[in-house]
């Protein structure tokens, strides 16, 4: 790739501008908000797509708007435990079995 200067990009400059471009420790949960955000901005950046799903789903244009901003909130659902709380829990689990016992 070439910027209008015409010297090649790398991929620290490629990143700096584009966010969605991601990284080698981007989860799949990450690349996916991201991909589902940009694609829920696209729509409501172009007001013909936002029609096209208006009338597809027969709702009222701003109640479609008003779902999709919605949707960008959180597009993949909750993020994934991670080890960490996986591991915390475990330890809390633990502990209530031996007060148990």
């Amino acid at each position: 790739m070439s910027n209008p200067g015409g010297a090649g990009m790398t991929t620290e400059q490629l990143k700096a501008r584009y966010v969605g471009t991601g990284h080698a420790d981007l989860s799949k949960y990450e690349f996916l908000s991201n991909q589902h955000r940009d694609t829920y901005a696209s729509i409501l950046g172009h007001h013909d797509q936002l029609l096209y799903y208006a009338t597809a789903e027969n709702e009222s244009i701003g109640r479609v708007r008003l779902n999709m901003l919605h949707k960008m909130i959180q597009p993949c659902g909750p993020p994934p435990p991670t080890k960490d709380i996986d591991k915390i829990l475990e330890e809390q689990m633990d502990q209530q079995q031996e007060e148990d016992t």
